[in-house]
């Protein structure tokens, strides 16, 4: 059990308690707020990046390119950039030292996460050298209502003195990107100056990044409320404006200070001049009470389309944590910034702030609360997409190629060497050849069609999206005459410890199992979507994309003799030679390491490599049963030719979860998935784990650098999802409840096909839906495999599990 880093009081706050340096980089990150536009770690404003704090604002979509010298060689690096730092402010009693908490004896220390309204309040006291007895009450939001509006208030009281008070309140773009220590030693400056200034209380900067010149501008207003103000100056220096405010106190009298800031830059859309823009925002923004009333009704919104009650308890509230944290990433506002789902959230700098494939445990879960961003997100993909048809053809194919790591523009992002900090050694990153990310965009792309029955975005974006990334797979698969299938060689799976066979001069595997069916199930649903188009639209798309009968009709043929390799036994096979691989000791490398969640870094540092063992680093062949149901496998299995038996699926997933390391946050929720039907304790000690994950830092200091933002939304759709058995296919929504025993009951309320506030309800005795009024048509519903009922607005229905046996 790790040490109580967090505790919580009743479903809707977070609290620490004391203040603990070793913990609060860890703190900051869970303490981020953000609207889906910029976001703020949860850094004291007092503080500076150092050993023990790490402030850091991080805006959508924002990224920078720099070129660094590593293991002599020239590599260049694109980070999400660490913005102007709007928080700074402190304070210091007559001939006293500058405030700062490691630096004065803290009598008191409270911070508390409000997730219901989105605030973040400290209470603390402290004592100085003097024995002067100070109390702080501050409180701070990232304005849900106005996306380009943060506010700080603070209260100051002197208790037991008298005699003048310095206030310091500033703007800082010194900052740079140094929140990683392994990325440390490489080029951090993203940020030049541009200029500076102040008018009366008002305080602006602006910046430019260095190679994206992305122009960056912060302003902010300071008000200063106290019986007596005196001096009042601002000091300045290249990336640094701030103004000092002098007040008399009195024993028990308090200064309250109020700060709102307004970050703007040359990414908005409509354009505007950003210094402008800023300065004109922080200067017509309301006062913090009225910003705090508008930002509480945002997030008092938002909540009503994001309920997920899972039945009280802890689990409960780190449900909501998560549901805040991915709103906070990817709200409704999002849907204006040209932004993709960054898989560290807008928390921190690992992964330099790049989209991964993380959106695929993520827009799932959106596509039923808020349609809207998801759609955003996937238009995100289609603008890159000449980047992913450039890439295939570049690699000699057609189609569209995905990038493992993205940012600004699409192209390929991951580093060439990645550094491991057990050994100190600067190693090849093969991990660009897990070409599977296009598969995770066509899955998504017909899950929110599913969800929405938004045939014109199909026929905008995402037919054309889907077709180009089944045309890559049609295209790299290669067809083997001796045995009458096709294969995919060279790439790597989700599975991240293995990137080649053992003593290879080259990396990559062959067909490997995730991507071959994924890849047979993007072809099939490609000629489906394409059946799905109006037979005008369609024409248009085929001719657009010169997409041929001949073309069609290889997708056709690939996506039915792809080959799946299977273990003598039946167990579908991570990928070819997988079963010829040595078994690991996994009980002596757990005696002599303990934690071996990152046993690559342990094997690497030993001179070893775990391409020789059946030993991975998370869900790889699972996540088949993660993404598929049974009847979807069945099928397609039948579709390839294999016979797939009932047992197939326990079994391989009994094989794997024994020769699983759990080293990615993503592992638990995806074996909670596929334990939910065969082991439900299990399923469920999963889910806690995967809960756990961020509040407890299980990793060991990752969080600190960002939270999983992956992981996080997909512990909220194995609630809404999975322990459902919720399920959109062709156009029925069919649920199907496996609760675990300790889970009493889960309610929700969905958008789907136009409806607002679908309500569901389910326990292991029976399931409730109802549909609130309203112009749309009836919504068709099955409930544990019984007929179709149809359900018309204004209407609900109770299904005993077993059959309907009522509507209302």
């Amino acid at each position: 059990m790790p040490p109580e880093r967090a505790r919580t009081t009743g479903p809707w706050c977070v609290v620490y308690q004391g203040f603990d340096p070793a913990e609060v980089r860890l703190r900051e990150a869970l303490c981020t707020l953000g609207n889906g536009y910029f976001a703020t770690r949860g850094a004291a404003p007092e503080a500076s990046a150092g050993s023990v704090h790490y402030p850091g604002t991080y805006i959508a979509g924002c990224y920078d390119r720099l070129s660094s010298w590593v293991a002599g060689r020239s590599v260049a690096n694109e980070d999400l950039v660490n913005a102007p730092n709007w928080l700074p402010l402190t304070f210091r009693a007559e001939n006293g030292r500058w405030f700062a908490p490691e630096g004065f004896r803290l009598l008191e220390h409270r911070q508390e996460l409000d997730l219901r309204h989105g605030l973040l309040r400290r209470w603390l006291r402290y004592q100085d050298e003097e024995g002067r007895v100070t109390a702080v009450d501050q409180q701070r939001l990232v304005s849900m209502d106005d996306p380009h509006l943060a506010a700080m208030l603070t209260t100051i009281r002197a208790e037991n003195w008298s005699g003048s008070l310095e206030l310091r309140s500033g703007l800082d773009a010194r900052v740079r990107n140094r929140g990683v220590a392994r990325y440390r030693g490489l080029a951090d400056r993203h940020l030049i100056v541009d200029s500076a200034g102040a008018d009366g209380d008002l305080l602006w900067l602006t910046v430019d990044t260095a190679t994206s010149a992305v122009r960056i501008a912060l302003a902010c207003r300071n008000a200063v409320h106290a019986r007596e103000a005196t001096g009042r100056e601002t000091h300045g220096e290249p990336g640094w404006i701030a103004r000092h405010v002098t007040v008399e106190m009195s024993p028990g009298e308090a200064v309250t200070v109020e700060k709102v800031a307004g970050l703007h830059t040359s990414l908005d859309s409509p354009a505007e001049p950003p210094a402008a823009a800023a300065r004109r925002s922080a200067a017509s923004a309301p006062c913090f009470a009225e910003l705090r009333a508008r930002h509480g009704r945002a997030w008092e919104r938002l909540w009503r389309r994001a309920r997920l009650d899972v039945g009280g308890g802890p689990a409960q509230r780190t449900v909501n944590l998560h549901m805040f944290h991915v709103l906070q990433t990817v709200s409704p506002h999002t849907a204006g910034v040209d932004a993709g789902v960054p898989a560290r959230g807008l928390h921190g700098e690992a992964y330099r702030g790049h989209v991964f494939w993380d959106e695929l445990f993520v827009l799932p879960f959106l596509s039923l609360r808020f349609p809207e961003v998801v759609r955003a997100l996937l238009r995100y993909r289609r603008r890159r997409l000449p980047a992913a048809r450039r890439a295939a053809r570049e690699a000699g194919h057609t189609g569209a190629m995905y990038p493992w790591q993205s940012g600004s523009d699409g192209r390929e992002e991951t580093q060439v060497l990645h550094l491991n900090p057990r050994s100190g050694r600067w190693l090849p990153d093969n991990s660009r050849l897990q070409r599977h990310v296009g598969l995770a965009i066509a899955y998504n792309i017909w899950q929110y069609h599913q969800a929405s029955g938004d045939l014109e975005f199909l026929c905008e974006e995402g037919a054309e999206t889907l077709l180009e990334i089944a045309r890559f797979w049609a295209d790299v698969a290669t067809y083997d005459r001796s045995r009458g299938r096709y294969d995919i060689r060279g790439v790597m799976g989700p599975d991240e410890y293995h990137d080649a066979y053992p003593d290879a001069d080259r990396p990559g595997l062959d067909n490997n199992a995730y991507t071959n069916v994924m890849a047979a199930w993007t072809l099939w649903r490609a000629l489906d979507v394409l059946d799905l188009l109006p037979p005008g639209r369609r024409a248009v798309l085929r001719e657009r994309l010169a997409l041929t009968d001949e073309e069609l009709a290889r997708f056709d043929d690939v996506s039915r003799r792809l080959r799946v390799v299977f273990h003598r036994d039946g167990v579908i096979s991570q990928f070819e030679g997988y079963e010829e691989l040595a078994e690991l000791d996994w009980e002596g490398y757990r005696n002599k390491y303990g934690d071996i969640r990152r046993l690559d870094r342990i094997l690497e540092a030993e001179g070893d490599t775990p391409n020789r063992y059946k030993a991975s680093k998370q869900a790889d062949v699972l996540m088949l049963f993660y993404l598929l149901t049974a009847d979807e496998l069945r099928a397609l299995f039948a579709r390839l030719g294999y016979r797939f038996a009932p047992r197939a699926i326990p079994e391989t997933v009994r094989y794997y979860l024994a020769r699983t390391s759990h080293g990615s946050t993503l592992s638990a929720v995806v074996h909670a998935w596929v334990l939910a039907r065969s082991d439900r304790p299990a399923s469920w000690r999963f889910f806690l784990e995967a809960l756990d994950g961020d509040l407890h830092d299980v990793q060991g200091g990752t969080t600190s650098e960002g939270i999983h933002l992956g992981a996080m939304a997909g512990t909220l759709d194995l609630a809404q999802r999975c322990y459902t058995g919720l399920e959109l296919r062709d156009g029925v929504l069919r649920v199907d409840p496996a609760l675990p025993p300790d889970l009493p009951g889960l309610a929700m309320e969905l958008e789907y096909r136009g409806h607002s506030g679908l309500r569901l309800s389910a326990d292991n005795r029976a399931v409730r839906l109802a549909l609130p009024l309203s112009t749309r048509p009836p919504v068709r519903v099955a409930v544990d495999d019984g007929p179709v009922t149809v359900l018309a607005a204004g209407r609900s229905v109770r299904f005993g599990l077993g059959g309907e046996d009522g509507k209302g």
